[in-house]
């Protein structure tokens, strides 16, 4: 994403403080996670996914193991498609996925809400507005380890999930406020390109290295540490020409606080043999550096050895 991407308008509908109809498209580790919270909290949820996972959840409902949230069944919607208005639509799948999942929301039934997608990397908020149009779409990012294991089954293993809402504090405040009362800690924050980066640099030596090495951040903070820390150089400098935020402390300070066991969702993808997000994580970061002619050469080499195993493999996505 250029510098320059354009903010999110301030003359944008209002959100009502609580949507009484809220779908999530993609209800996997986060989505799922996200929906179980607003049906707790009262929320009608509508989950769009595929015809088998959405048969499980009309059923069954998502069930959500969680140290922080506790362990519950959430009684939800579902469908393989929007099929009404909705004030708010969360969009939760892998950018490996998305331009086949958004022919599952039609941009009508979004036009008098939000749309807040909570993918990785930094270029999709420009194909969104293009389809749905600037004054639907609220950029956010999310911190938490939530993973799917079943359709309908979510496991939350980070004692946090945190959200990230980029636009206007009194046009977003109230959609903050909900989710902090379902369980995910919101806040609103004015610069687009600082939310977006931010995650970038602390996701982009997380994921490419862990899933590189094969191997959990405890292993790469240890054993790869001057790898990781030049990475960390790399991708921050490239934030800090884009906009972002480029101090390296706090990102180093956040990798020693995960648990060592954590794995990135690029690494826990590889292993089930499910495509990669290379593309929206390195090669956003790849394509940002030549724009203002930086060179990455760690970065660029991790792209290429998961880029050549991808393809190696069939996954490329």
């Amino acid at each position: 994403m250029h510098s320059d991407e354009p903010r999110t308008s301030t003359s944008a509908a209002p959100v009502p403080s609580s949507p009484r109809t809220v779908a999530v498209l993609g209800p996997g580790g986060i989505g799922g996670l996200l929906a179980a919270l607003l049906s707790r909290a009262g929320h009608r949820v509508i989950c769009i996914a595929g015809e088998e996972t959405a048969d499980v959840l009309r059923r069954k409902g998502v069930h959500l193991d969680s140290g922080r949230h506790g362990s519950f069944t959430a009684e939800v919607e579902a469908d393989t498609a929007l099929r009404e208005p909705v004030g708010l639509c969360l969009v939760a799948v892998k950018h490996t996925s998305l331009d086949a999942a958004l022919d599952r929301v039609p941009p009508r039934h979004v036009e008098d809400g939000l749309l807040v997608p909570l993918l990785n990397g930094v270029e999709h908020p420009a194909l969104l507005r293009a389809r749905y149009g600037d004054r639907q779409v609220a950029p956010a990012v999310i911190r938490a380890e939530s993973t799917r294991t079943a359709p309908g089954v979510i496991e939350h293993g980070t004692p946090f999930t945190e959200i990230d809402l980029a636009g206007p504090q009194e046009r977003l405040e109230p959609l903050a406020a909900m989710l902090t009362a379902a369980g995910a800690n919101t806040r609103v924050m004015p610069d687009e390109n600082a939310v977006l980066w931010a995650k970038l640099t602390l996701l982009a030596p997380f994921a490419l290295l862990t899933t590189r090495h094969r191997a959990p951040i405890g292993s790469i903070r240890t054993g790869r540490r001057k790898e990781l820390e030049a990475m960390v150089e790399e991708v921050a400098a490239v934030s800090r020409a884009c906009g972002g935020p480029g101090d390296t402390a706090p990102i180093l300070a956040r990798y020693e606080a995960f648990p060592a066991a954590t794995k990135s969702s690029m690494l826990r993808d590889a292993e089930a043999g499910r495509p990669l997000e290379l593309d929206a994580i390195g090669g956003a970061l790849l394509r940002a550096a030549e724009r203002h002619g930086l060179q990455v050469p760690i970065t660029a080499r991790l792209v290429a050895d998961l880029q050549h195993v991808a393809e190696g493999s069939g996954q490329a996505g």
